[in-house]
């Protein structure tokens, strides 16, 4: 017996019939989707792997070159060294489609009231240390902006795996289970009634006949 009250007729069993070869098609199209976007995730974590590394790196190179910097400058001259700034940055955001999710994509201009390869101070009172240190700053600047594109593009497929999993999950487990219940029961229904109507028809013929013929059938 279905789940839910179904009318055993014809019609409703050609309507349920479509609906479960659309919802065939549907589980097939999401799990292809599901698939797909699995194999993108694992590309987008391998890549944020890498970037991660290479940003820790980059900053505990940085941070030696600064902490190298500290013990051989004053922290008056350090402070006042770093107050001056010849760049600023501006950040733009666009996105991309990446199996339906739009992920984003960061990206920095540089602008400079200077050369944009100089420092933002002069080379009498500060250390080399202290040039070290902000040239690895810079250098690493890039692939950190880099590294939370591709985390937030893992966030969103993410989440978008697991509602496509959700769907693919309800298709193949109620849906379709359902579906396939409810025509089994109407397909028996009629012929049922089938085989009803036949034994019907065929004790008329019989009482027919009697009375016309006086004709035992």
């Amino acid at each position: 017996m279905p789940k839910k009250a179904v009318t055993p007729t014809r019609m409703v069993l050609n309507q349920l019939k479509v609906r479960l070869r659309t919802a065939s098609r549907g589980h097939k199209l999401l799990k292809d989707k599901r698939d797909e976007e699995m194999r993108q995730f694992m590309e987008v974590v391998r890549r944020n792997k890498i970037l991660r590394e290479k940003v820790e790196k980059g900053l505990t190179e940085a941070f030696g070159a600064m902490s190298m910097a500290s013990a051989v400058m004053s922290p008056e001259m350090l402070e006042q060294s770093l107050l001056y700034q010849n760049r600023s940055i501006e950040l733009g955001v666009s996105h991309r489609n990446v199996m339906s999710v739009d992920v984003p994509v960061y990206e920095f201009r540089e602008k400079s009231s200077t050369d944009a390869a100089a420092l933002p101070y002069g080379f009498a009172q500060t250390s080399g240390e202290l040039d070290d240190a902000l040239e690895k700053l810079y250098a690493v600047f890039e692939d950190m902006l880099e590294l939370a594109e591709v985390e937030k593009t893992m966030q969103l497929l993410a989440e978008d795996i697991e509602k496509t999993r959700r769907r693919v999950n309800a298709l193949e487990y109620v849906m379709i289970p359902e579906l396939e219940e409810n025509i089994r029961y109407i397909t028996m229904k009629l012929a049922e009634n089938e085989s009803s109507t036949k034994v019907r028809l065929m004790k008329v013929k019989e009482m027919v006949l009697q009375d016309a013929h006086n004709y035992e059938y």
